[in-house]
């Protein structure tokens, strides 16, 4: 039953940036999307799990700081930085992360149209549990193999492709997990969450 059918708002549709290099552009466009998607009318929430760089913030908050400054009527994403925890325990860590993202994504999933997660430039918990839950994936990459090689391996002679990296495996388990998601009745955000930790948990207790 969808969320229309069931009397609740539709849940917000989810724009990840993703790439484990970093300096591809993520964040600016991240940026972009975000911009352009409010321009046109759609109410936005942006969410930055980069929380060591922050450039996803800073972005936003000049923008704000430039609207307050020459008087201009800019549009403002509702945004989220997600702290990164770094305790001796990397399970009360991913805990603690999780119910930091959790919790901004129930705040805005049923008041908002789109939501636009800028990801570190490294592998993580919640660089993982967002890859999982995006509707639509954005890579980008500098014109220059180093950047595709983070996407597959190319033969220099041929140029076809003859491998995939650790980060194109990644997207393909997180894109299986969200099809196993999907099956399900309820297409929330939360619950999609909720589902993405259960398994990481079922995953962990296996394993001991």
């Amino acid at each position: 039953m969808s969320d229309v059918s069931a009397g609740r708002p539709p849940s917000a549709y989810v724009v990840v940036l993703g790439n484990e290099k970093g300096g591809s552009g993520k964040s600016t466009v991240a940026m972009h999307v975000a911009v352009a998607l409010m321009k046109a009318g759609q109410r936005v929430a942006t969410i930055d799990l980069d929380s060591r760089q922050k450039s996803f913030t800073h972005y936003i908050e000049n923008r704000r700081a430039w609207a307050k400054h020459a008087r201009l009527d800019l549009e403002l994403p509702t945004h989220f930085c997600i702290a990164r925890v770094e305790g001796h325990k990397v399970a009360d860590n991913e805990v603690a992360e999780f119910s930091a993202f959790a919790k901004a994504v129930e705040t805005l999933e049923h008041t908002h149209d789109f939501v636009v997660i800028d990801t570190p430039g490294h592998d993580s918990y919640l660089m993982r549990l967002a890859h999982s839950m995006a509707d639509t994936l954005i890579t980008p990459l500098n014109d220059s193999f180093v950047d595709f090689d983070v996407l597959g391996t190319v033969d220099p002679a041929t140029f076809a492709v003859t491998g995939t990296s650790h980060f194109a495996e990644m997207v393909r388990e997180a894109r299986r997990q969200r099809r196993v998601v999907d099956h399900g009745a309820d297409q929330r955000l939360g619950r999609r969450i909720d589902q993405q930790d259960g398994r990481r948990h079922g995953a962990q207790r296996h394993a001991r």
